[in-house]
């Protein structure tokens, strides 16, 4: 994946609060191997916190400017995207809104853009306090995406996933199939609380996958308004294995069998590795939004 070196990044999009003291509550959850593959399965490229109890209870403020504000400071172009991974997640954030935006107008609708949040440790949201044990997610309170930078190794190491760049913009794009969600209305299908293979829970999850997928088939196509070419130049077939290999790695039944030595459907929430590929190739494949009806 590679970026037009003279493109202009769009900062405003990213919050870069790593290295704040953000005060609140604790996120927590049952203690022990349970507790972490609970932890794993509930909110791994998922939803905001507070839909699974991790909170307090207590109000929590919103995260606050850092100082240290390094995005703003050192991602300025797309030749700064191409060098940098930080940059590189602001680049695609910006592309995968860039898309987002032409494609609610092309339908008639407006999309209202979304910030993502760079944190380290813990994070205050609209959801309750988070740590970097939950993953991305997104929180609908706020309508922001979280990311603890760090994720994208352990995507590798922990998860099993191949890595390379593409691996990130996946789990970004995904964070922003949950926006689109929230904006058109479906997202709230997943709060049910119901489990397994079948569950709305799982419905939402690959319908993200698939809106990832709907992103990944326009990026090189979707312009940049600073240069009004595409912010994207190359996204190859190894790309979109890398991005395969993400999705597989975070599949309810891999991360079962890797954390507790046994797969479990019934307790499923985000869907298997074969259905997580299966609906972001139906996305990438068609280009087509519509062809992500999960729920039919």
């Amino acid at each position: 994946m590679q970026f037009d070196d003279d493109a202009r990044l769009d900062t405003s999009e990213v919050q870069d609060v790593r290295g704040s003291r953000i005060p609140g509550g604790r996120a927590t959850v049952g203690g022990g191997l349970a507790g972490l593959i609970a932890l794993v399965l509930a909110l791994l490229l998922g939803v905001g916190p507070d839909q699974l109890g991790l909170t307090d209870g207590s109000e929590q403020p919103a995260a606050t400017a850092s100082s240290l504000a390094q995005v703003q400071q050192e991602c300025r172009t797309g030749r700064d995207a191409n060098a940098r991974d930080d940059c590189r997640v602001v680049a695609v954030v910006n592309s995968v809104q860039d898309y987002w935006d032409e494609e609610f107008a092309r339908r008639g609708g407006t999309y209202s853009r979304s910030p993502t949040v760079f944190f380290g440790g813990r994070v205050g949201t609209a959801c309750g306090s988070a740590t970097s044990a939950v993953g991305p997610f997104y929180c609908p309170g706020d309508r922001k995406v979280y990311l603890d930078l760090g994720f994208f190794d352990e995507l590798r190491t922990k998860f099993g996933a191949d890595g390379g760049p593409f691996a990130a913009a996946y789990v970004v794009a995904h964070e922003y199939g949950h926006h689109v969600q929230d904006l058109t209305g479906t997202l709230g299908r997943s709060r049910d609380g119901r489990t397994g293979a079948g569950s709305d829970a799982v419905r939402v999850e690959l319908q993200a996958d698939c809106y990832a997928g709907v992103w990944a088939h326009h990026a090189t196509t979707t312009k940049d308004e600073s240069t009004g070419r595409p912010l994207i130049t190359s996204l190859t077939d190894a790309d979109i294995r890398d991005g395969l290999s993400a999705a597989a790695a975070v599949g309810d039944d891999r991360i079962q069998e890797r954390f507790q030595g046994r797969v479990t459907p019934e307790t499923w929430t985000h869907g298997s590795a074969a259905q997580r590929q299966e609906w972001f190739l139906r996305g990438y494949e068609s280009g087509d939004m519509a062809r992500c009806d999960t729920f039919r």
